[in-house]
């Protein structure tokens, strides 16, 4: 029988709400980081940052060299397999996810869900790459991944979904369950 472990000794993500999103608590967000993390099979922790539009257009254009806001990046850890002193594994971070609470809100007003919803998106979006996979370079893996993962956490449309519907549609405009919404480019 396994002892489950202190409550000291549990792994715990760091969630930072820099900027209030609408209809979202810090201990909901924390839940759903830690559900998202677990189910994604990511070990270690994950820090969250919800944040300002001018904020994550310095953290892109500091670490990777675009000058403008985006909805969210992700940032791997240098050190993803810290050990402790005596040789125990420690609870180490993965890495950090930056999420634009400016550009979340715009993009759930044009798809037709809460702006909560729209940060869980992206914050599962951001632990998916941190566990390592490249939407850019899989051959749909991770949209496969995101999509499972955002049916088991009761989401709506995933990030990548809507992204690959928005490049193949010829008109401004594409269709989400029945809305008329504006696609948004991948900044």
């Amino acid at each position: 029988m396994r002892v489950p472990d202190p409550p000291s000794m549990r792994v715990r993500d760091l969630v930072i709400l820099q900027k209030k999103v609408a209809g979202l608590s810090l201990g909901t967000l924390n839940r759903f980081v830690a559900r998202a993390r677990q189910l994604a099979k990511l070990p270690g922790t994950v820090n969250v940052l919800i944040t300002t539009s001018a904020s994550i257009r310095n953290l892109n254009r500091r670490f990777r060299g675009k000058d403008k806001a985006t909805d969210v990046l992700s940032f791997p850890s240098s050190f993803p397999n810290a050990v402790r002193g005596d040789g125990a594994k420690a609870a180490w971070s993965v890495g950090d996810i930056a999420i634009s609470a400016n550009i979340a809100s715009e993009n759930a007003a044009r798809l037709g869900h809460s702006p909560a919803e729209e940060i869980k998106i992206l914050a599962l979006h951001g632990i998916l790459h941190l566990a390592g996979f490249d939407h850019e370079r899989d051959n749909g893996e991770m949209a496969r991944k995101e999509a499972n993962l955002r049916r088991a956490l009761g989401l709506p449309v995933a990030l990548i979904e809507r992204e690959r519907l928005a490049a193949g549609s010829s008109s401004k405009f594409i269709r989400f369950k029945n809305r008329r919404t504006h696609a948004r480019s991948k900044a």
